[in-house]
């Protein structure tokens, strides 16, 4: 299997860098382009005009990968639909910015409401189709607490925050592409680790899955490093995470999800603390939220900032493998 995963890894990877070469004149063509937060770095300036929707042929080189080599179950079917439910609300917010260049895109609220129906519609199945069992598993005493009703609304939490955790990653060439090629291969091997196990069909897919997204991240990241010819955009950023939360659900590592994506979960918990401590004390913790902003207007060079993240992602990531090796 971990030959025919090493393949699948590499045909993937080829086929996002051939669409990254054909799909960038595309959307240039189509004139989207990033915007850029007028109160941001200065340095970003330089970026306007960069086209983005780059998470498109990511996804199209991603679904071309799983329908060719992936087996064909449950699971796989499962985590292809979040993922590819999310691309498509992150689709429809791009277009409407980049492309119909109204720059509010669509509404919190509309955000929401499509990830809560594609949650909503993965619980279902997770339980009704796939029957896995409403427990939480503990690593490292490797104990399983069942949480009954309250499993689907973790379930819905892990699903809304980690789509909207990655998709604040993404502000700063081949941060968020780096960083979840990191994670991704992490899952990956969990899902290899995993593989005897009495989940053995999920993990069997998470496997296939976590190398073809880790192979379509490194093939974006090719156009992606700074200076960017492309950035991945909502549709890109917003299907990533709901691939790294559907992934951890159907392994029942849904806290090692905490770990292996550390870095996403301080780049969300910057911007609510930011907006907590704005709202209730008129303070700011940090000179601007996402986190990695507050760094570069510490003096980092956006490299470097790239550069350490990446390294603490790795950490983080190698971490949460050992910890699930121990807890077997």
């Amino acid at each position: 299997m971990i030959y025919h995963i090493l393949l699948a890894f590499v045909a993937t990877f080829i086929l996002t860098c051939i669409l990254g070469k054909l799909g960038i004149p595309v959307l240039k063509s189509l004139h989207a382009q990033q915007s850029i937060r007028e109160e941001g770095p200065e340095s970003h300036q330089a970026k306007a005009g960069t086209p983005t929707m780059g998470g498109a042929f990511m996804m199209i080189a991603l679904t071309l990968g799983v329908a060719i080599f992936a087996p064909w179950n449950v699971a796989t079917g499962m985590i292809l639909f979040l993922t590819l439910g999310h691309c498509l609300l992150g689709f429809f917010d791009d277009f409407v910015k980049a492309v119909k260049k109204r720059n509010l895109g669509l509404t919190a609220k509309q955000k929401l409401l499509g990830q809560f129906i594609l949650a909503a519609i993965f619980c279902y199945c997770l339980t009704e189709i796939m029957v896995i069992p409403t427990t939480l598993w503990i690593p490292v005493v490797d104990t399983y607490v069942d949480l009954g009703i309250a499993y689907y609304v973790l379930t819905f939490l892990v699903i809304v925050a980690t789509s909207n955790a990655v998709n604040l990653t993404d502000g700063l060439d081949g941060l968020a592409s780096g960083t979840s090629a990191i994670a991704a291969i992490a899952f990956s091997v969990i899902g290899l680790m995993f593989s005897s196990s009495t989940n053995a069909m999920a993990a069997e897919s998470i496997a296939y899955f976590g190398a073809m997204v880790t192979a379509v991240c490194l093939g974006f990241l090719v156009f992606n490093t700074n200076p960017a010819k492309v950035f991945m955009g909502d549709t890109g950023s917003l299907a990533l995470g709901a691939a790294f939360a559907g992934m951890a659900i159907l392994t029942k590592t849904e806290l090692l999800l905490v770990i292996i994506g550390g870095i996403f979960v301080m780049e969300a918990l910057s911007v609510v603390i930011q907006v907590i401590s704005f709202k209730t004390r008129g303070v700011r913790v940090f000179k601007m939220s996402p986190i990695h902003h507050h760094f570069e207007l510490l003096g980092w060079s956006e490299q470097t900032v790239v550069n350490r993240f990446w390294f603490g992602g790795a950490v983080l990531a190698i971490l949460g493998v050992l910890l699930a090796t121990v807890s077997m």
